[in-house]
């Protein structure tokens, strides 16, 4: 069955740009976990070596 109107295509479009925004912000929560763990095994290390080599 086709939609003459074209509202099922901006119906389609709407889902999609819903979806890359999701994406998107699931992506950034993750980058931030990723670096905030870098920084603390890289403060950790650091620590480690300043108390290990006194």
């Amino acid at each position: 069955m086709t939609d003459p109107t074209g509202e099922s295509k901006e119906r389609n479009r709407e889902i999609a740009a819903n979806e890359s925004a999701r994406q998107t912000t699931s992506s950034v929560r993750v980058s931030v976990w990723a670096i905030g763990a870098a920084v603390i095994i890289g403060l950790a290390a650091f620590g480690w070596v300043a108390l290990h080599n006194q």
